[in-house]
């Protein structure tokens, strides 16, 4: 099919609303990155798509015309009317709103593998992330527009490691697709944008039964990432610096070293450590 860019401004205008700030609406108007979106993410006729934050439509469209299902959530009961309008014609479509940060997307996701593909509002970029991985139905692949230096950040090798790039990597590959000028969106953020995809691993770097373990290392590790990793850790659960000198040995890991240059093997290998220690 054959669609034509939706007229954002003067939609917005005809039903009298206005962008909220608060919910971090800025609609990405420029129909060359909306197909680059879909095309990057991989989307076919086989795949089931939850798409979060539909706003009027304009990712929905592209996303219905390529995909089998599309779960369509968004939180802003305003554009409901809008939504069903510019929908009409897609019978794959299922409109739902709510807010997916209270929601277990198992409720519309019933099989692991299917695409997340979403321009979300900056705001709630870290705490979604973690929503999804941390789903219990988990997706194949995320693809997010979200800002470029968050995105940067999650595809950081050691050494310019965060906590969410950890918390990411864990789960699955990163990488950036394309980068998105401010200028695409209406109305334009201040910032530029970036479409951050996310392959999931069948199963975690980490296993599950050790996550909270790993998790708990890391929050400590990276609350102090300027420290070496020796005082950093010594404070964990009353090591006490004995018990992290005594933990980093055991990990084989160099108690000079800081939270940002451990790889994820280093990680596993100081969560099993950890594990190890007499209780």
């Amino acid at each position: 099919m054959t669609l034509s860019p939706l007229p954002v401004p003067s939609m917005l205008k005809d039903y009298g609303l206005q962008p909220k700030k608060g919910l971090g609406q800025n609609f990405l108007v420029d129909d060359t990155y909306l197909q680059r979106i879909v095309e990057a993410a991989g989307v076919t006729s086989a795949d089931e798509v939850l798409e979060i934050g539909a706003g009027l439509g304009s990712l929905t469209r592209y996303l219905a015309d390529a995909a089998g299902q599309v779960c369509a959530v968004e939180i802003d009961s305003r554009f409901t009317p809008v939504l069903k309008k510019v929908l009409k014609e897609f019978p794959n479509v299922n409109l739902v709103n709510a807010d997916i940060m209270d929601t277990d997307v198992g409720q519309w996701m019933h099989q692991p593998g299917y695409l997340v593909v979403a321009n979300i509002p900056y705001y709630i970029t870290s705490a979604l992330i973690r929503h999804l991985l941390e789903a219990e139905v988990k997706p194949g692949r995320i693809a997010l527009t979200i800002q470029k230096e968050v995105a940067q950040r999650v595809c950081a090798k050691p050494g310019d490691l965060s906590l969410l790039a950890l918390s990411v990597q864990v789960f699955g590959a990163p990488r950036v697709a394309f980068n998105i000028a401010a200028g695409a969106f209406y109305p334009a953020p201040k910032v530029d944008s970036a479409l951050l995809l996310v392959d999931l691993y069948e199963r975690p770097l980490i296993a599950n039964e050790n996550m909270k373990t790993f998790f708990g290392l890391a929050k400590s590790a990276f609350a102090k990432k300027r420290k070496m990793l020796h005082n950093a850790l010594s404070s964990h659960a009353g090591l006490g610096g004995e018990g992290a000198g005594l933990l980093l040995e055991a990990a084989g890991i160099s108690s000079d070293r800081r939270a940002q240059t451990l790889s994820l093997e280093e990680w596993g290998s100081l969560t099993e450590a950890y594990l190890k220690l007499p209780k």
